[in-house]
């Protein structure tokens, strides 16, 4: 008989019990030093994938995948996923998780053993989507080097410290908007996609989690260097109270020339970078470029 619901109904997801069983036949113990908190709850990680719009067509990038709770829940989308773990026991084991609680789909998990910041390529067809619950001591950093590197994901949901959360998508002028957010602009619109309680995490975490939506969109059109661009923002936060006149002056090579670059790009020299844009950041550093030309 054949079962018309689909292939979904042959995976399992993981609970409480399943995921101390694994631990436990591992051996693991959950670790600060790379942030590992394992999701327990079924009903979280298939909330994740439905926020993420993620369908059977997509290729999906999951980073930390642990031993297996969010891998599985985007199984049942009928996607494909390319799992990067930089625990080598943790990215052993899996595929013989999947192959217990996915029998039928365990062939479209390909594990990649390294870390995550050390990526330079993945095996198989171009990804087109994020979706993970990031290490929280590297999230941004991950998360805007995977933006960087792999330009064929259109869109993505990731779960992280719910204070970085607020950081990446809060808006110019807010108490939040920084560097994290500046950068996360250049390649994608963000937006926060809800909260995540500490209970669904074993071991709960000290800290409240986030989860934050991106589209992919188009970077800004110029002529200089998205680490020029960078640059700049990094400068303009390095003291975040003081007017870009003055923490730009190193960029620049003097405060008269900061100022100078500046007005041209239309920008008040005493404003402070928490207040502009990522397209303002770009023409402050076209006209730095310019002068130092």
């Amino acid at each position: 008989m054949t079962n018309s619901a689909g292939p979904e109904k042959s995976i399992r997801l993981l609970g409480p019990a399943e995921v101390r069983f694994l631990a436990d036949k591992l051996g693991i113990r959950p670790t600060k030093q790379r942030g590992q908190n394992f999701v327990i709850d079924a009903n979280t990680v298939r909330r994740i994938v439905r926020e993420s719009g993620v369908t059977g067509n997509d290729v999906v990038v999951e980073v930390g995948p642990g031993l297996g709770s969010l891998t599985l829940a985007l199984l049942e989308t009928g996607a494909s996923v390319t799992a990067i773990e930089i625990d080598r026991l943790l990215a052993d084991a899996l595929p013989a998780t999947m192959a217990e609680y996915a029998p039928d789909q365990a062939d479209r998990v390909r594990v990649v053993p390294v870390d995550a910041l050390k990526v330079t390529d993945l095996p198989g067809p171009a990804p087109t989507a994020l979706v993970a619950n990031l290490p929280y001591n590297v999230s941004v950093p991950v998360l805007l080097h995977l933006l960087a590197l792999l330009p064929s994901l259109e869109r993505g949901l990731v779960m992280v410290q719910a204070e970085v959360a607020d950081r990446l998508a809060a808006p110019p002028g807010s108490k939040t908007y920084g560097i994290p957010s500046l950068k996360a602009a250049w390649f994608a619109d963000v937006r926060r996609a809800g909260a995540i309680g500490r209970n669904v995490f074993w071991p709960a975490p000290n800290v409240d989690s986030g989860l934050v939506a991106w589209t992919r969109r188009e970077p800004p059109q110029t002529d200089v260097s998205r680490e020029q661009v960078f640059a700049v923002i990094d400068a303009a936060f390095a003291q975040r109270r003081k007017a870009l006149r003055g923490v730009l002056r190193g960029l620049a090579g003097s405060s008269e020339a900061a100022e100078a670059a500046l007005v041209a790009a239309g920008i008040d020299p005493l404003a402070r970078g928490e207040s502009l844009g990522i397209d303002q950041f770009v023409r402050i550093a076209e006209e730095l470029a310019g002068s130092a030309t």
